[in-house]
């Protein structure tokens, strides 16, 4: 049905969110504008918007958080209102104003609302008067380290110290004893005051075993507040959530209705309008007592869940708040049928630390089926770089329980498959099959101590056979009428296999190829031999190794060969023969090279210096990340690089030329 009020919205962010609500404004019958960077010319949210306006470079600051460039945008385009998605400018206060000084209409909450549940202190206080349970603690405006330190007695250690400004755990320590209190507090205020630019703290008593649980309302102007259950967040990573669920496996009904009742409470006290999140601290050992942390003013990364137990599309409620229409539903219409289960897939890589990744993507994989949903912003041809968020997409399922939806997350992720660009997915796999995880004993610092235990899995014969049948068949095609260019390893005496030394991962072998594609034999080096039989369509690859059939999504690039298939991807690299030098023409020479696309924020030696080993030469930062590079060994440097470059992963920054002599 198209809105009357609203004939045209702009959609001021970009990548999966960007997608998403252009889904429904398209549903909805109304225009969607989209706005891009430099960097996002081709991304999928312009292809699929009705129309698209450039904002700028690739810098957030100069394009997405640029308030004047998104408000000429819409009003360059006649869009009467504009939908902020998550992160950007959703939560900026100073955005909404300027869009009701435009006279255009902001598809979230009032100004006010924002301003108080953006600073944590003002957000506690206003939410205690309304009765909603707030973690003990010592929180006020201006407070000083001598007075925190006091306070902290009273509040009982451990102590989470936080900054009132800001997110997504930047400032926060757990502090379990007096003495280690001082450091922390200054050290959390330079981390506030270099991220927020404000170092305001506070205190809350740390409470043990937690688990974040938060809870979706829906507000409209007429007073009716209603929630539509909660989501569980507890699987995160240094504070980030990686895996989120509906309902959560730890609540019963009758905490379900007073945390779903606290939710409403704490949307009154602010005069909340549109969609919110309210969320909660609850401990593992005492599930009947949760706490409020705060109120997202903006829809939430996770919503799928909600809106797939609900069957509530959230974007379209928030666009019909927004133009003035009365929520449809009373508390008693809404009903949780089933589990949903989300996963986040991101440009990143569990088996190196999880530094951020990138490239362009080659091919996509995304599943399909019922109870499947993906919010993706990608297609093939997307850059992903170091200039956003490395979230990629979502995949999500829905099961008549949550044992259910686990299995059918797991095998929605077996097919899922970004090629070109390294990503979590096998982590989120091994995440899922935890017995902690299954068993729903959750709390958030599951993930962390469970990572470390993770290990990609080895590349097997399987997949160094079919990149060696790949380029193998492609050499068939190409020589098809020149019988001198075909790789058949014909010779007088014995057929000669055809050679590629490939490597994955760890792991260098020789690939050995004898016959024809449609009948072949194979093998690994030092191991056995194999039937085979390989054809290729486009980017699909089907082989049958000993009879067993395996398809694959197949791309190349570079000398690099991505494949997935049989629920995994790998990449492949063609290698060079290794030239043979004596060891005395070895050195302990190093290179110094970036492990993430991204730029130098930071270098902290001068070209030809002499450092010891150990020594911070460069520092790269890619995706709210910093890595820090230091020097192997004692030596001279070289620099290649300098401060505000971007870098490529495997860029070579500098160079240290070993030496025994020590630093002066």
């Amino acid at each position: 049905m198209v809105m009357s009020a609203f004939s045209t919205v702009l959609v001021a962010n970009r990548g999966e969110i960007a997608v998403r609500v252009i889904r429904t404004l398209r549903a909805m019958g109304i225009r969607s504008v989209a706005v891009f960077s430099d960097a996002d010319t081709g991304a999928r949210h312009v292809a699929e918007a009705d129309t698209a306006v450039h904002i700028g470079p690739a810098a957030a600051r100069d394009s997405y958080l640029n308030i004047d460039a998104v408000v000429a945008a819409a009003a360059r385009t006649g869009a009467q209102a504009i939908h902020p998605g998550y992160g950007f400018l959703s939560e900026n206060a100073q955005f909404a104003a300027a869009l009701q000084d435009a006279n255009i209409v902001f598809i979230g909450p009032p100004v006010a609302a924002i301003q108080t549940m953006g600073d944590k202190i003002a957000a506690k206080a206003a939410v205690s008067a309304f009765g909603v349970p707030v973690v003990p603690g010592i929180s006020r405006p201006g407070l000083t380290d001598a007075e925190l330190i006091a306070g902290a007695e009273e509040v009982g250690f451990p102590v989470l110290v936080k900054p009132s400004a800001g997110g997504g755990g930047k400032g926060m320590r757990v502090v379990h004893t007096a003495s280690e209190l001082p450091a922390a507090l200054a050290s959390a205020r330079r981390e506030a005051g270099a991220a927020f630019g404000d170092d305001t703290l506070f205190l809350e008593r740390y409470v043990l075993n937690p688990r974040h649980i938060e809870v979706q309302v829906l507000a409209d102007g007429y007073g009716n507040v209603v929630h539509l259950g909660e989501r569980e967040c507890s699987l995160q990573r240094r504070h980030q959530k990686v895996i989120e669920e509906a309902p959560s496996p730890l609540l019963d009904d009758a905490t379900r209705a007073r945390i779903g009742a606290a939710a409403c409470d704490t949307a009154r006290s602010v005069d909340y309008t549109g969609a919110g999140t309210v969320e909660f601290i609850v401990s593992a050992d005492r599930p009947d007592e949760f706490f409020f942390m705060e109120m997202n003013t903006r829809l939430q990364v996770e919503h799928p869940v909600t809106e797939m137990v609900t069957g509530v599309d959230l974007v379209e409620q928030q666009v019909r708040i927004a133009a003035g229409e009365k929520l449809p539903i009373a508390q008693d219409d809404v009903t949780i049928t089933g589990h949903a289960i989300e996963a986040r897939v991101y440009a990143e890589d569990p088996g190196r630390g999880f530094l951020p990744t990138g490239g362009d993507v080659l091919a996509v994989a995304e599943p399909e089926g019922p109870g499947i949903r993906v919010d993706s912003g990608l297609k093939s041809g997307t850059a992903v770089g170091s200039d956003y968020d490395p979230m990629l997409s979502k995949v999500i399922a829905h099961g008549a329980d949550r044992p259910d939806a686990l299995r059918a997350l797991d095998a929605a992720l077996a097919d899922t498959a970004v090629l070109g660009v390294t990503t979590n997915i096998e982590f989120l796999r091994f995440l899922l099959a935890d017995a902690e995880v299954a068993a729903g004993r959750l709390d958030t610092g599951l993930l962390d101590r469970r990572a470390p235990d993770f290990q990609p899995a080895p590349p097997g014969d399987e997949e160094l056979i079919a990149a060696a049948a790949y380029k193998w068949v492609r050499g068939w095609a190409r020589a098809t009428g020149d019988l001198w260019a075909l790789p058949s390893g014909w010779r007088v005496g014995e057929r000669a296999p055809t050679t590629l030394r490939l490597r994955s991962g760890e792991r260098t072998d020789h690939v050995y190829l004898t016959g024809t594609p449609t009948s072949a034999s194979a093998a690994v080096e030092h191991g056995e031999t194999h039937s085979l039989a390989a054809s290729l369509d486009g980017d699909r690859l089907t082989i049958t190794l000993d009879g067993v059939r395996t398809e694959y999504l197949i791309a190349a690039t570079d000398g690099q060969i991505w494949l997935a298939g049989a629920g995994r991807t790998a990449l492949v690299e063609e290698v060079r023969e290794a030239p043979v030098r004596p060891d005395d023409e070895l050195s302990g020479d190093a290179e110094l090279t970036s492990p993430m696309p991204g730029s130098v924020v930071a270098v902290g030696v001068s070209d030809g210096q002499r450092v010891d080993a150990g020594t911070v030469v460069v520092t790269v930062e890619a995706m709210k990340m910093e890595h820090a590079l230091t020097a192997p060994v004692d030596g001279v440097v070289e620099l290649v690089v300098a401060a505000g470059e971007q870098v490529k992963v495997g860029q070579v920054l500098a160079r240290i030329t070993a030496s025994e002599e020590p630093q002066p």
